[in-house]
């Protein structure tokens, strides 16, 4: 199964994992270690779990596993004391949580059932109830459009990046109060300020698709700069092949430069990223230390080849020779970091904004588990063909904090992230025909 991306650890908010196979594990269990006739389901999820993490880890934890499993067999032991062999499976939930987290890994933890059906959704572009806005804090609430995803119900009722949410159905906004409007499929009203002008609009959250491809707009004098925003490599496909579009489209326009846009990019599928890259930087080359061994990845002219993989290829493959600068901010992760260190290893332009996430170095599996739980576990860490290692974040060259007050600019219609990103496009280097090699 192709790559797919992860941006969720246990329930936090979307804030980015890696690069991540979603693969469905043998349901074979490890021989039982206790007096017991039977396993209750509790103990069969644990020693599931315990198999793969034997098996398959491969990332950068120095933690005895066999250790950690041995001491975690006694918790599962207490908790189910009462009910030995009939344990149910959500018993051994928080024990499992807890030993993944001791291995000391932050790539790798333990899916719900509830988790891993929002992942899934996500990672194959499914439909779920929504607005379709993202949204940025500002006076201790996420109450600032960043983005309005194409297609969804903030699309139609029209609302727009830097629209200021100040009141919900006539009383002052509280975030809560429109998460809870979307979970129950309530039309909400917002008074909005866009730029001094109140507005009001009606919203009814639907179901719509997660798909979030990038898109291009065009700005700076005469409109002759390119702004490729790439909000997510996990879309259930697609999103490589669409950057090559784009491209070829900003080619078309004559653009003079490009600007990559990858902040709050939290990640997706490597093979997206990579194909995607490759519309910037003519080859490149990677190695992936797994428990089995060394894997090279080699990608040139939108051709992915893989040891263990069929290769994969873009349809009328672009490659943008002229100015490109990456912008990232705190929340670029996973693959988005990929792609930054790609650019930024091969001197192809400046990476701005801020340090990144910090989970650029290696690559998780999502492994379905019993009773529809799953484990996203680090199964491969990164190096270049020289032994230099994947950074764990990226920092930016010019580094530069995004504050709330950069956010309020936002709502005056600012994007000081951008006008960074511009201004260090005026000196960044376009390929040579010896860069081509």
């Amino acid at each position: 199964m192709n790559p797919v991306a992860v941006s969720r650890k246990n329930r936090r908010p979307l804030t980015g994992w890696l690069s991540t196979t979603l693969a469905s594990a043998a349901l074979l269990l490890l021989p039982a270690t206790h007096a017991q006739p039977l396993t209750s389901p509790a103990q069969q999820l644990f020693d599931q779990v315990n198999q793969i993490v034997q098996q398959n880890y491969g990332g950068l934890s120095t933690v005895d596993r066999s250790a950690l499993a041995s001491e975690y067999q006694t918790r599962l032991d207490n908790v189910c004391a009462a009910i030995k062999t009939t344990c149910p499976a959500e018993k051994a939930y928080p024990v499992i949580q807890a030993q993944i987290s001791a291995l000391g890994d932050e790539h790798s933890f333990f899916q719900t059932p509830e988790d891993f059906e929002d992942f899934l959704t996500t990672a194959t572009g499914g439909e779920r109830r929504q607005f379709g806005v993202k949204l940025a804090e500002l006076d201790g609430q996420n109450r600032v459009v960043l983005e309005v995803i194409p297609e969804s119900a903030a699309e139609a009722a029209g609302l727009r990046r830097g629209d200021l949410i100040q009141t919900l159905d006539s009383q002052p906004y509280r975030y809560e109060v429109l998460r809870q409007a979307r979970l129950d499929g309530r039309t909400i009203r917002l008074g909005i300020d866009r730029q001094g002008q109140r507005l009001d609009i009606t919203l009814t959250p639907k179901a719509s698709s997660t798909r979030d491809l990038p898109r291009l707009t065009y700005t700076g004098p005469g409109n002759q700069i390119g702004v490729l925003r790439i909000p997510t490599f996990l879309a259930g496909g697609g999103v490589g092949q669409r950057v090559h579009d784009l491209v070829h489209e900003a080619q078309a326009h004559n653009a003079k430069g490009l600007v990559i846009d990858l902040r709050g990019d939290t990640g997706g599928s490597l093979t997206e990223c990579d194909s995607a890259v490759s519309a910037f930087v003519p080859t490149f080359t990677r190695i992936a230390r797994t428990s089995d061994g060394d894997l090279r990845t080699r990608v040139r002219g939108g051709v992915r080849l893989e040891d263990t993989r069929p290769p994969s290829s873009i349809r009328n493959a672009a490659l943008w020779t002229g100015p490109v600068a990456v912008l990232v901010d705190r929340n670029s992760a996973s693959c988005s970091e990929f792609f930054a260190f790609e650019v930024q290893y091969r001197k192809r332009g400046p990476v701005i904004g801020e340090e990144t996430a910090g989970v650029g170095n290696t690559a998780t599996r999502v492994f379905e588990l019993l009773n529809s739980a799953a484990l996203q576990l680090t199964i491969t860490n990164y190096v270049k063909p020289d032994g230099t290692p994947y950074p764990t974040r990226i920092t930016p060259n010019p580094l530069r904090a995004f504050t709330e007050d950069d956010t309020r600019r936002l709502t005056r219609g600012e994007d000081t992230g951008l006008s960074l990103a511009l201004s260090a496009l005026t000196s960044a280097p376009s390929l040579s025909a010896d860069d081509l090699n």
